[in-house]
């Protein structure tokens, strides 16, 4: 249990939010939301320990743990994985060391006896003498091979060393887990496992996370941050947007009287109740929801950008060809082989592998800025496309101003490029400003943009959700299932996929598995399992 008590916090002349009281209790994942800024991740550094805040005060429940998923990849170097999620349980770790000191002195005495005796008994009660199973359990489920379990933190990937961090926040069981954006480098078959794996603890979780699927997936109460205030409220994500879009629609049809709208209201929480069966944790956000006030409900102060994709021209029956292709990495790594499909009109396909470089690898090829290894493909006459590369860094390395750098890639006025820049939530000043001092949301808004001009009919999109905020990724989501157009994507982000996508093809080093069906049912699809099985291991 974790009590917040009269938290304010400032900076600079800018306050947050202030007077914020809540009790997060045990049981209960808290998911985090908030626009860009609003102070999601300094809220867990508040609670943390790790940030002082301008007044008030963090209890724990008597006797309680709290862990943390750490942010700094490289603070471990200098010891081995297996330690390093060890060190996760901080009283079972100093144990251990302190133990392994006793044990190591050269004069042994009577009164080092009696402590290493004390120490030993503490350590079974803590279930010492499974923690390294333990420990590498949690590190085969998050995707880290046996093989580097025993290697130093050094020797790993960045992408390894997210997930060997993950294991160390996770290890213990504590009663108190604080979890910023824990989906980040992971696969779609590991975030799967930590929703698993969360649904099932009886803990407090506290996560922040721009996935929605997982959000929705695990938490049982929203918290808001929005108007300089955090609230509390039932339900997941998904109740919180298609509520507040509500209510919003209600605050703008001033003719609708009060006791229509409150009809409405309750109408919609009987509806989504009905369908929270679906849930993982339905017994407790279905009370939840149902002790629910309809006064509760109101609109955000959220701004969604302006996500509008319209095609020039009617695509033709034939959108694209490819026939035995190939791509192998520079260090003799297959990344797929013998690829052969053809998209028909309408189809929005996502690509999978267990290797993400392949779906770039296929993206880059198909837009001609590489070559196959093998193989070759032909795009239809009638067919215009507009690409969204994982890598845009190449696009800001210049310093021209959002409106001169969008000029380049669409025929239009000062006025007009302002205005696609505006949909996109530049507004004022903030089009003058250099692209090569962008972060890496506004890169992809601007990027988006760009999209938006060539008015195409086929949209090619390696990871698009990469570094956007909750509500970019809903409005691009939004007009993606709208687009009348053909989608070629990738992406991490399950509710994304299973939205968009009506074709599902899975490049392998063996050829491809494509299905005419939805994510969800192709991720259960037990045939389909052991299919992937036998490409992966051919």
């Amino acid at each position: 249990m974790i009590t917040v008590t009269n938290l304010a916090i400032q900076f600079g002349k800018k306050t947050l939010y202030k007077d914020v009281n809540l009790k997060f209790t045990n049981g209960n994942i808290y998911g985090i939301i908030g626009a860009n800024g609003a102070g999601k991740s300094t809220l867990l550094r508040a609670i943390s320990g790790e940030l002082e805040p301008n007044k008030g005060s963090v209890e724990l429940g008597p006797g309680e743990r709290m862990s943390v998923l750490e942010q700094d990849h490289f603070k471990y170097d200098g010891y081995s994985v297996r330690d390093t999620v060890l060190m996760g349980h901080t009283p079972l770790w100093q144990n251990m060391k302190e133990r392994e000191a006793l044990y190591m002195k050269p004069d042994f005495n009577e009164e080092d006896g009696i402590k290493v005796a004390d120490l030993e008994d503490k350590f079974a009660q803590m279930d010492g003498w499974n923690a390294e199973s333990d420990a590498d359990q949690l590190l085969t489920n998050l995707g880290i091979k046996d093989e580097l379990h025993g290697k130093m933190m050094s020797e790993l990937s960045n992408n390894e060393k997210v997930r060997v961090m993950l294991a160390k926040a996770l290890f213990g069981h504590p009663d108190n887990l604080l979890l910023d954006e824990p989906t980040n480098d992971l696969d779609l078959d590991t975030v799967m496992w930590l929703e698993d794996y969360l649904s099932n603890i009886e803990q407090t979780v506290l996560v922040v996370s721009h996935d929605r699927h997982f959000l929705d997936a695990v938490s049982t109460q929203t918290v808001d941050i929005d108007f300089g205030k955090v609230t509390v409220f039932a339900g997941n994500y998904s109740f919180w947007y298609q509520s507040s879009q509500l209510a919003l629609r209600q605050a703008q049809n001033q003719r609708q009287k009060a006791e229509e709208k409150r009809k409405e209201l309750e109408e919609f929480i009987r509806r989504f109740s009905a369908n929270v069966a679906k849930s993982k944790q339905t017994t407790s956000r279905k009370k939840m929801l149902e002790k629910l006030n309809v006064e509760e409900i109101r609109p955000s102060s959220r701004k969604y950008p302006g996500i509008i994709f319209q095609m020039e021209r009617e695509p033709g029956t034939q959108i694209l060809e490819v026939e035995g292709l190939k791509a192998v990495e520079p260090d003799g790594t297959v990344l797929f082989d013998n690829v052969s499909f053809t998209i028909e009109k309408g189809q929005k396909t996502v690509f999978l592998s267990h290797n993400p470089k392949a779906m770039t690898a296929l993206f880059e090829i198909i837009n001609g800025n590489r070559k196959a290894d093998a193989g070759e493909f032909k795009w239809g006459v009638t067919i215009t496309t507009a690409y969204l590369p994982l890598d845009n860094s190449a696009f800001f390395d210049c310093d021209l101003n959002l409106v001169d750098w969008l000029s380049q890639f669409g025929k239009g006025n000062e006025v007009q490029m302002k205005s696609f820049l505006g949909r996109m939530l530049f507004k004022d000043e903030d089009v003058m400003k250099k692209v090569n001092v962008l972060s890496g949301g506004e890169k992809m808004r601007c990027m988006i943009a760009r999209m938006q001009l060539k008015n195409a009919n086929c949209l090619i999109l390696d990871t698009p959700t990469n570094h956007l905020d909750l509500e970019s990724i809903q409005a691009f989501n939004n007009n993606l299932v709208s687009f009348k157009g053909n989608i070629l994507f990738s992406s991490h982000d399950h509710e994304f996929i299973q939205t968009v996508a009506n074709r599902i093809i899975e490049l392998t080093p063996h050829g491809t598995i494509d299905k005419l069906m939805e994510y969800d049912q192709y991720i259960y699809d037990e045939r389909i399992k052991e299919q992937k099985e036998k490409m992966y291991g051919a």
